[in-house]
């Protein structure tokens, strides 16, 4: 727990920024809508939304069932405001001008995203809820990935950020995510919202109120903590909106706007899309290497869609031969998945896993014997005696051309062979 606490605290250290400074008018509740262009919408929230449509999902939906076009007319702000104090909710949904503009963004300018989003939720939402739950966290952060992502699993920010909860890379390691060329965990749907909880519950144990958690989610604890000292040690979200980052000042009215919004989409008239993709999924864990074109190939399946399950797999290759890797598939695929997994392994492996090449030769240097030198890369499970039966040669000597002490030797180590 000591550590723990230690590492808590170094987050207050990262990423702060300088904090915009501006006149801002205090907010009250039941107040007109504020004008659009006095609203800032975070770069996240644009940016997913205007990326969502190009996802394969979206153009594979099905047409709506309703008509989301005959529904002009104005909600009252009363009724907004009712409705935020009706949901059975634990973080606090106020409502105020800013609220507003954002409930309109969704409800009016973006309807048809909000369809989408809809749709996908019913992917994703339970898996959310699943984990929240079980981390003992208000259900409705599982709305935080709306702004953040739009439920796009592989979305990268103009910033680094990544997956559905937008991890930066630093933060996605410190919380255990696995990032490197071929494997993203930050786009593991999975992992990654485990990792989120963690942070939440992490910035929960610092601040102790859920508006400030989801800006520190936002722009880091740092300027928060600069926020807070600004408005006189006051830990209230809207007594330090002032004095946060521009962008950061309208998350929390957009997080509450997103929890309406979903919530009362019916009352909106705003129908959900229907996603075709499975929702009924299963996992098999592999310790070979597989190409996602393999396994699309031999079972018969979209390779989209292997790709849509599996985004945290960066070069559509499930790197099994490193250490045990998941897959995940329809749950009416895995039994054949394992029933032909020596077919799936074995289909074009030369060209989409075997290209690799583990021995460079070097025909032109000569060693000091006169004799030719090549180098041989280290494959898993060969050994110093395996080597030099491979060449003809002695262990001895390999040690000696290597300077190795022992007969310890790594998969890719490369090893200079004189003949």
């Amino acid at each position: 727990m000591f550590l723990k606490k230690i590492f808590v605290f170094a987050l207050f250290l990262q990423g702060v920024t300088a904090v915009a400074q501006s006149d801002i008018n205090i907010l009250k509740e039941g107040k007109s809508t504020l004008q659009s262009d006095t609203v800032q919408v975070p770069d996240e929230v644009t940016y997913a939304l205007d990326h969502m449509l190009s996802n394969w999902f979206v153009s594979k939906s099905r047409k709506f069932q309703c008509d989301t076009t005959h529904f002009d007319h104005h909600v009252p702000d009363s009724v907004i405001s009712k409705r935020l104090r009706l949901m059975p909710c634990v973080m606090e949904m106020p409502f105020n001008g800013y609220v507003r503009s954002f409930v309109d963004l969704y409800t009016v300018k973006r309807k048809n995203q909000l369809s989408y989003l809809q749709g996908l939720g019913e992917y994703y939402f339970r898996l959310f809820e699943q984990i929240l739950d079980k981390n003992k966290l208000p259900l409705e952060l599982k709305y935080l990935p709306v702004i953040e992502s739009a439920l796009n699993p592989t979305a990268i920010s103009r910033a680094g950020a990544a997956g559905l909860w937008q991890f930066m890379t630093s933060t996605g390691r410190m919380y255990g995510l696995e990032i490197n060329s071929l494997v993203d965990e930050r786009m593991d749907p999975y992992k990654s919202t485990h990792a989120a909880a963690k942070y939440l519950k992490d910035l929960y144990d610092i601040y102790g109120d859920w508006h400030l958690v989801i800006a520190a989610y936002n722009c880091g604890p740092g300027n928060v903590n600069k926020a807070v000292r600004r408005a006189g040690g006051k830990q209230d979200y809207w007594t330090i909106y002032p004095f946060l980052p521009a962008e950061t000042r309208g998350y929390v009215p957009i997080f509450i706007a997103a929890n309406y919004a979903m919530y009362y989409a019916d009352a909106h008239n705003i129908c959900k899309a229907t996603i075709e993709f499975p929702r009924a999924v299963d996992t098999v864990v592999i310790n070979q290497r597989v190409h996602f074109e393999q396994i699309a190939s031999v079972l018969n399946v979209p390779k989209e869609q292997i790709k849509m399950m599996n985004p945290q797999y960066r070069r559509e290759i499930i790197p099994g031969d490193l250490k045990p890797y998941a897959v995940v598939l329809p749950v009416k695929m895995t039994g054949m998945f394992i029933d032909k997994f020596e077919d799936i392994v074995a289909y074009k492996a030369d060209s989409l896993i075997n290209n690799r090449r583990a021995e460079v030769n070097i025909p032109q240097a000569t060693a000091a014997s006169g004799g030719k030198v090549i180098y041989h890369m280290v494959r898993k499970g060969q050994t110093l005696s395996s080597i030099a039966a491979r060449y003809g040669v002695s262990v001895s000597r390999i040690r000696k051309w290597n300077n190795l002490k022992g007969s310890m030797i790594r998969p890719g180590q490369r090893l200079k062979i004189n003949k």
